[in-house]
C-alpha cells in the first residue's frame, strides 16, 4: 500500500516503517486497529541508550496522533542515566523506571489508558528490526517482546543481574 493510500484513522500512527526518515525522527510503528487485542500495542526503535536524545521524538509522535502522553514506564538499568520527568512541548511527562524488562516501554495517556511498546534495541539490524516491529504491531500477536526479538533474529537485550 502506498502512504497516499494509508487509511487516516484518528489517533493511529501509518504504517510507515520502509519510509526513509530524518535523524531525531521516532522510529516506531502502532497497531492500527481500534480492537488492541494483541498484547502489544507497538514497538519503537530507538538510535542509542540515551534516554535524553530518544524520548521526546517518541513522546512527540504518540502524542501528535493519540494525545498528550503523561508517563513513561522503561527498564531504568537499560538506558544511560534515566531522569524521573522531562519537559516536551511544553508538557511535563514522568518516567517511571520499573523492572518491566528492558524490551518493554510502558505508555500512559490520561489517567488510564496504558500502551505496550516492545523495544527494539539500537543496536539491531534493520531487516531484523523490521521483521520484530511487523510481528508485534499484528492484532493477532501473543508472543511477548522478547520472543519476537529472538524469533525474528533482533538483538535481544542482556538480562540485568
Amino acid at each position: 500500500m502506498a502512504d497516499s493510500d494509508t487509511p487516516d484513522l484518528p489517533g493511529l500512527l501509518p504504517d510507515a516503517v520502509h519510509r526513509s526518515v530524518k535523524p531525531g525522527t521516532a522510529l516506531l510503528r502502532l497497531e492500527t486497529t481500534h480492537a488492541r487485542e494483541g498484547i502489544l500495542d507497538g514497538a519503537w526503535w530507538p538510535r542509542s541508550r540515551d534516554i535524553g536524545a530518544e524520548l521526546p521524538s517518541l513522546i512527540s509522535a504518540l502524542a501528535e496522533h493519540l494525545g498528550p502522553v503523561t508517563r513513561v514506564g522503561l527498564d531504568g538499568s537499560a538506558w544511560d542515566e534515566l531522569p524521573t520527568r522531562v519537559t516536551v512541548d511544553g508538557r511535563i511527562v514522568h518516567i517511571d523506571s520499573f523492572p518491566v524488562a528492558d524490551d518493554t516501554v510502558l505508555i500512559t495517556r490520561g489517567d488510564r489508558d496504558h500502551f505496550s511498546l516492545m523495544l527494539v534495541p539500537p543496536d539491531t539490524s534493520p531487516d531484523a528490526a523490521r521483521a520484530a516491529m511487523a510481528r508485534a504491531i499484528r492484532a493477532d500477536n501473543v508472543t511477548d517482546a522478547r520472543q519476537i526479538l529472538i524469533d525474528t533474529d533482533g538483538d535481544t537485550p542482556p538480562t540485568p543481574s
